[in-house]
C-alpha cells in the first residue's frame, strides 16, 4: 500500500471517529514520522479509547460485592517442620529449573529527579551499585545456591528499553549468562484530553502512555516470552518492580506454599505500620481474592482486629507476586479492566505549539496487577518482614526515598553477613 492510500484510509478513520486534528501536522512531519503516525491509527483501537474516555471518572462497579479479609501464613512463625516441607518443595522446583524471574522496569526515575531508567538509579549510602545491579546479584547467589539457571524477563518501554539494553550490554550482564536475561516492552494506550480528543506529543505523533503494571501480563504473551517460559519448562514465575530492592526474587517458601495449599499463585505481604497507612491490603471480595485500595476501605474496616489484636486487614501488597504458568496464561487471555489517571501532560496543539498545562489536562489509563487476582479462585498469602524484603524507592526525599531504601538494604546485607536472615 503506497503513502497516499495509506494517508487516505488513516484519514477516513479518523473521520468516523471525530479524530481528524491527529493529521492536521502530517504535512510538517519528516517521512519516518509520517509513517509512524501512519502506523499508529492503524494499530489504535479507537472503540476501546471510545469506551475509556467515556467511563474515566467512573469507578469500577462492584456488583454485590461482600469484602472478607483473607489467610496468610507468617513466615517467620513457622515452625521447623513447616518451613522444611515449603522449603524442599520450592528449593526442587528451582533445582529442576522451573523458576524465572519478571521484573518490571518501564519506568524513568523523574519523580528522584534522575533522567534515565529507573533501574539503572545508584543505591547511595556508599553502596557503589546501581538497582538492577542489586537484582542481579540476588538471581546470581541463587543461581549458585540452586546449582541452574534462573532466566530473567525484564520489562522495559519503549521510552529506556534501548537504554536499558545498552546498560546491560555496558555492564556485561552483571556476570549472567546474556542468554537469560531477556528485554520486552510495556504496552501503552493514547492519552485523551478533557474534550475526548487524543494528544499529539512534542513532536507531533500521537501521545501514548504506559498501560501499568497490569499489562505486563499481555506485554509478556504478545512478546513471545510467555512461550519461551514454556519451552524452557518454566512452572512458576515471580514478578515485581524494579523499584525495591530488597525483594526476594527467588523464595523456595512462597512456592512450596502454592504447592502445599493448591494455589496458583502467592502474593508476599508485610503487616500494615498503622491501620491509616496508605496501602493497598489483600482481601477477599465475594470470595475470591482481591486487593482494596486505601481509599475505598473504611475506617471500620481498617481499625477491625482478629482474636489476636493484628489488624484483620494488615496484609499490604507490595508488589512481589508468584504465578504458576497456568495462572499467566489465563490471565493472559483476558484484559484487565483499565483505571483512569487525571495527569499534567505537555503536548502539541493544531498550530504546532508546545502546551505546558498548569494543571491537569488528560487522562490516562492503566491496568493494576492485583486486577488479575480476581480471576484465580484462591491465592496464597505470605507475610515477610518489611526489613527484609521490602525497600522501595519511589520518592525523592522522605520515606521510600533513595535514602530510606539505602539504609534498609544495608541493614540487610549486615544482618545477612552475621546469619541472621
Amino acid at each position: 500500500m503506497n503513502e497516499q492510500v495509506e494517508y487516505e484510509e488513516a484519514i477516513k478513520k479518523l473521520k468516523f471517529y471525530n479524530q481528524e486534528h491527529l493529521l492536521n501536522r502530517y504535512n510538517y512531519l519528516d517521512e519516518e514520522k509520517k509513517q509512524k503516525i501512519i502506523n499508529q491509527i492503524k494499530n489504535i483501537d479507537f472503540d476501546q479509547m471510545k469506551d475509556l474516555y467515556s467511563k474515566r471518572d467512573k469507578k469500577i462497579e462492584e456488583k454485590d460485592c461482600k469484602i472478607t479479609n483473607i489467610d496468610y501464613i507468617d513466615k517467620s512463625k513457622l515452625t521447623k517442620e513447616e518451613y522444611n516441607k515449603y522449603y524442599n518443595l520450592g528449593k526442587s522446583i528451582i533445582e529442576e529449573g522451573k523458576y524465572a524471574i519478571v521484573t518490571m522496569a518501564g519506568g524513568q526515575g523523574t519523580r528522584l529527579g534522575y533522567v534515565a531508567p529507573k533501574g539503572t538509579f545508584k543505591i547511595g549510602g556508599g553502596v557503589d551499585k546501581s538497582l538492577f545491579e542489586a537484582l542481579s546479584d540476588t538471581i546470581k547467589e541463587a543461581r549458585e545456591k540452586y546449582k541452574n539457571s534462573i532466566p530473567w524477563y525484564i520489562m522495559t518501554s519503549r521510552e529506556n528499553n534501548n537504554a536499558t539494553e545498552k546498560f546491560f550490554e555496558k555492564n556485561d550482564f552483571f556476570g549472567l549468562p546474556y542468554e537469560d536475561v531477556k528485554f520486552f516492552k510495556q504496552g501503552e494506550l493514547p492519552m485523551i484530553g478533557i474534550d475526548g480528543k487524543l494528544l499529539l506529543d512534542e513532536t507531533g505523533i500521537i501521545k501514548l502512555a504506559a498501560d501499568g503494571h497490569g499489562g505486563v501480563f499481555e506485554a509478556l504473551d504478545k512478546s513471545g516470552y510467555l512461550e519461551d517460559m514454556k519451552t524452557r519448562g518454566i512452572e512458576w514465575v515471580f514478578i515485581s518492580g524494579v523499584d525495591n530492592v530488597l525483594a526476594g526474587l527467588v523464595d523456595p517458601i512462597a512456592v512450596g506454599l502454592s504447592i502445599t495449599n493448591g494455589t496458583l499463585a502467592t502474593g508476599k505481604s508485610v503487616v500494615k505500620r498503622s491501620p491509616d497507612e496508605k496501602v493497598g491490603v489483600f482481601c477477599k471480595k465475594n470470595n475470591r481474592p482481591y486487593v482494596i485500595e486505601y481509599t475505598e476501605i473504611t475506617d471500620e474496616m481498617a481499625n477491625a482486629k482478629d482474636k489476636n489484636g493484628e489488624l484483620l486487614y494488615g496484609e499490604s501488597h507490595i508488589l512481589t507476586n508468584l504465578f504458576n504458568i497456568k495462572a499467566l496464561e489465563e490471565i493472559a487471555k483476558n484484559k484487565l479492566p483499565y483505571h483512569s489517571a487525571f495527569k499534567k501532560a505537555k503536548y502539541m496543539d493544531s498550530e504546532g505549539n508546545i502546551i505546558k498545562p498548569e494543571k491537569p489536562n488528560a487522562y490516562k489509563f492503566e491496568a493494576f496487577i492485583f486486577d488479575a487476582f480476581e480471576s484465580l479462585e484462591d491465592m496464597s498469602i505470605l507475610r515477610v518482614k518489611r526489613e527484609d524484603e521490602f525497600a522501595p524507592l519511589k520518592n525523592a526525599e522522605g520515606e521510600d526515598s533513595p535514602n530510606t531504601a539505602t539504609q534498609l538494604y544495608i541493614n540487610y546485607m549486615k544482618r545477612k553477613e552475621e546469619g541472621l536472615v
